[in-house]
């Protein structure tokens, strides 16, 4: 277990009904093979041991005694860095129980007994079996306690797990509500669900479901080839979910094994941030120990670009889009005002933001205004200018050089440093609101969330609008919707905005050199890519430095670790410095997990130490 990331297994073995000596061969096998390839939480279908469709067979003496037996051949070959859970019948004081049997390091550890017994259909569980009972008991055939047990991780505090068997998720009160409200962070469930056409769709929205809704990581082992086909067929449908996403399958009929990393660590955050509410129900922990990770290659690679759809259709950029709108028409009609207006510059969020305000307000009541200055290229305003026109909207020049240099001169300045540039932006922020107050206006807004992390705006400069239509959007998703936007409106516009695209990112608060953009933003804070990564690690789940250096070694391996750790530096430097801008910004809507609104998500003081929060 390495950063909190913890190597499940959901596996299937090829059994052998009511021959519980082959059946602990077949699974003791199948956890070799996986201890060896990093899998530390291995996780076999219900009554696999046996076969769950032993049916009567379950009153016959040899089978429990066979059963009890292969357990304990199956705990003996379970090394220490790692844990399984096998099902298994297991006979306590007179009573025959469905049971979850943990295993770890060359014991038994725990018994865990089903709660919920089907009887319908095909299923007819309490002609053998006895519901779980409340409370810890001893079990006197595996020398274990049995009942209400959570195992709980040495050395990892986040890593607690929970069983429950398979009909016990599809309960109306499945028994890890009260095991997650107790502390599990990981449920594994072991099952033996038959396959009927359109269950494995539904069964996959059950997983994710339980761990979207119990905020846990949940791993999903189904019974698969060897099971009697007398009456059903079962497919081996594995699922490995985590907050509410699935993030490892097998295919039902397929090869019987999902397998990847689970991260406690992100799961714990998600409790922190939304509370849990305490069990009704008292559990006993159980320790075991797992070793520092594997040295495999993960199998979950994180993507490069967590804020950004993956295999989208256009539906999650049109709901941005649709968010982004809503918002400023509410405001917009709040107000009463008659125009929106907008600083277009040429760049990417500027133009976002007029794409929105045409969405929510309509081309006719839109005021763009390009203001050139000092550090303005021609090719920045031209794409301003075709956008506009692209777009039928009313454009406004206001060449604001004579405004800044009289200023500079008032207050005899005359170096090109930080004052120099921010002068020209807090002009541009006046020019345009006194222009929406001649208009009866608003100021939208162009800057991003990347941005406000990276306290990278002028402090009521463009740090100051009416209203933010951008603040819920990084960087790299502004380009994502750009991109949308692009190919749904064609034509001019579409040229406009992938030239757009292509024009490096820019203040232009300094002159150009020789015509071309002289103040590349990127170079100066290192890419957009590499601290929308960090944003979200750290804002959304409040990781170590350390684990976010990993995380972003995974995901970026292409780019020079030195290069890696310089852009963290900047993040970590300019987030914390840049709070006093987040603590009063202007409204805007919230559109993902990570907003820095100072009203409802991000509260932080602005004079907090960044040495002891990384």
């Amino acid at each position: 277990m390495k950063y909190g990331m913890v190597r499940a297994a959901a596996v299937t073995p090829t059994i052998k009904v009511g021959n519980p000596q082959n059946n602990a061969r077949e699974i003791s096998a199948r956890i070799a093979e996986l201890v060896k390839q990093g899998a530390e939480i291995i996780v076999f279908p219900e009554l696999c041991v046996t076969g769950y469709t032993a049916a009567d067979l379950f009153f016959s003496r040899s089978l429990l005694d066979g059963a009890i037996q292969a357990v304990k051949t199956v705990a003996a070959a379970t090394p220490q860095n790692a844990i399984a859970f096998i099902g298994a019948p297991v006979e306590h004081e007179g009573r025959l129980y469905n049971c979850a049997v943990a295993v770890s390091g060359g014991a038994v550890i725990g018994v865990v007994p089903k709660t919920e017994l089907p009887d319908y259909g095909e299923f007819y569980e309490p002609r053998y079996f006895a519901p779980a009972f409340d409370g810890v008991a001893t079990c006197e055939a595996l020398n274990a306690p049995m009942g209400n047990i959570l195992f709980k991780c040495v050395g990892h505090r986040s890593l607690v797990i929970a069983c429950e068997i398979c009909e016990d998720m599809w309960s109306d009160m499945p028994p890890s509500v009260e095991a997650c409200r107790a502390g599990a962070t990981v449920v594994v469930n072991l099952s033996a669900s038959d396959e009927v056409v359109g269950k494995a769709e539904y069964r996959k929205l059950l997983v994710a479901g339980a761990s979207g809704r119990q905020r846990c990581a949940y791993v999903y082992s189904d019974a698969g080839r060897g099971e009697s086909s007398t009456d059903a067929v079962y497919s081996g449908h594995n699922i490995i979910a985590e907050n509410g996403a699935v993030i490892a399958e097998s295919e039902p009929f397929a090869n019987g094994l999902a397998v990847t990393e689970i991260d406690v660590e992100r799961v714990d955050a998600d409790r922190r941030k939304a509370g849990v509410k305490p069990s009704a129900k008292t559990f006993s922990t159980v320790a075991f120990s797992l070793g520092d990770g594997a040295a495999q290659q993960p199998h979950r690679i994180p993507e490069k670009y967590p804020f950004v759809p993956v295999g989208d259709d256009g539906k999650r950029a049109e709901l941005i889009l649709t968010m982004q709108a809503r918002g400023l028409a509410t405001r917009f009609a709040a107000t009463g005002a008659k125009t929106a207006v907008i600083g277009v510059s040429g760049g990417l969020d500027s133009a976002l933001a007029l794409a929105v305000s045409v969405r929510a307000v309509g081309k006719n009541k839109v005021t763009a205004v390009t203001m050139p200055c000092f550090g303005t290229t021609a090719k920045t305003k031209s794409n301003a200018e075709k956008l506009c026109a692209a777009m039928g909207v009313k454009l406004i020049t206001v060449d604001v050089k004579n405004t800044v240099d009289s200023h500079l001169k008032d207050i005899k300045h005359t170096d090109k440093d930080v004052t120099y540039e921010n002068a020209q932006a807090r002009t541009r922020t006046m020019t345009l609101f006194d222009i929406a107050n001649a208009e009866g206006g608003l100021v939208v807004g162009t800057g991003d969330l990347s941005e406000l992390a990276l306290g990278w705006a002028t402090y009521n400069g463009d740090h100051m609008s009416s209203y933010g239509v951008n603040a819920g959007v990084p960087k790299t998703l502004v380009k994502y919707l750009i991109r949308y936007e692009a190919e749904r409106l064609g034509g001019q516009a579409q040229a406009a905005l992938h030239d757009i695209l292509d024009t490096e990112i820019s203040p232009e608060l300094l002159p150009p050199e020789n015509g071309k953009i002289a103040q590349k933003t990127e170079d100066i804070l290192g890419k957009y890519d590499l601290h929308d990564f960090i944003i979200y690690y750290y804002c959304r789940f409040g990781f170590t430095r350390e684990k976010i250096s990993y995380l972003l070694g995974l995901a970026f391996p292409e780019v020079d670790k030195s290069q890696r750790e310089k852009t963290m530096d900047v993040f970590y430097k300019r987030f914390f410095a840049a709070q006093f801008k987040r603590s009063c910004l202007p409204d805007g809507v919230k559109i993902g997990s990570v907003s820095f609104s100072p009203r409802s998500d991000w509260r932080m003081p602005s004079d907090a130490d960044v040495k002891c929060n990384i």
